[in-house]
Order: C-alpha cells, then sequence, then structure tokens
C-alpha cells in the first residue's frame, strides 16, 4: 500500500550546497562584470550585480537554515515550509526590486545578478550529481535498460532489495 501524497512525510534529500565556493564565484564574477561594465563607463552595473549575486547567496542560506529547523521538528508541515519560501522569495525580490528602482537604470543589475546566481546554485548542486551518474554508469558489468533495471543482474529488479 503507498501513502498519498499530502500524508506523506517531507523528507529533503541531500544536496552538494557549498556557500564558500558559490561565494568566490559571485565575487570573480562580480570582479568580471564590473571590469565589463567599466570598459563601456557604467561599472556601477558590475557592483549592482555583485549585490544581486550576494543577495541571491543569502537567500541560499536562509533556505539551508529554514530547511534545517523545519525538518528538524517531530512532524515537519509542508505547509510551514510553502509559507517560509513564499515569504522570503518576497522581501527579496522586492528588495531587489527597490535597490532597482532607486538606482535605476544601473540598479537593474541587482535584478540579473539575482537570476544569475540562481543559475549558479542550480548548476552548482546538479553538476555533481550528473557526474556521480555519469561514473556509477560507466563501472564494468551494469548497464541499464531503458527501463531503468541493470542488465547485468541476471533478471532481479530495483524491487529485489
Amino acid at each position: 500500500m503507498t501513502t498519498p501524497a499530502q500524508d506523506a512525510p517531507l523528507v529533503f534529500p541531500s544536496v552538494a550546497f557549498r556557500p564558500i565556493r558559490l561565494f568566490f564565484i559571485s565575487v570573480v564574477l562580480t570582479a568580471v562584470a564590473m571590469l565589463v561594465a567599466g570598459l563601456s563607463g557604467h561599472v556601477m552595473v558590475g557592483v549592482f550585480l555583485g549585490i544581486g549575486l550576494l543577495l541571491g547567496l543569502l537567500n541560499a542560506l536562509l533556505v539551508r537554515r529554514s530547511v534545517d529547523s523545519i525538518t528538524a521538528k517531530e512532524h515537519p508541515l509542508k505547509s510551514s515550509m510553502a509559507i517560509n519560501s513564499a515569504s522570503r522569495l518576497a522581501i527579496i525580490t522586492i528588495l531587489g526590486l527597490i535597490i532597482a528602482y532607486i538606482f535605476r537604470p544601473a540598479g537593474l543589475g541587482v535584478v540579473f545578478g539575482l537570476a544569475l546566481f540562481q543559475v549558479l546554485l542550480v548548476a552548482s548542486t546538479a553538476l555533481p550529481v550528473w557526474k556521480k551518474l555519469r561514473t556509477a554508469s560507466a563501472e564494468p558489468g551494469t548497464t541499464y535498460s531503458s527501463k531503468g533495471q541493470s542488465a547485468g543482474s541476471e533478471g532481479s529488479s530495483a524491487s529485489d532489495d
């Protein structure tokens, strides 16, 4: 028997989140953006892009903190995670838009920085998983059919374990 989705416990997989690495990547991207923007006479666009990257990192750190605190409870609720996420994203977005409006047109770099950080975050967490999957499938004696079952397991399936 399976558990309906609404009754299932809240489970978060561990991800390869490395905030120090993301911070240094953000600093390098900010320096490059400031150099490129400075060559065109708009160095503040690069500065605001860096502010957006740092706001994105702050958001990611707050996500980790809220996930840790919510999953530490005996019965974590999906609704509390959803409310927390919505309020945090609203605050970060409003803050970014206020900065973009006050310091327009260069302040628009904050919005681009926030968007760029999301791309960085997805890439930095997905690439290690992708590499692990590639190395696992390249191991000798393990080939996978189109249905996801190992062909070298002599008829056994994943449900046998």
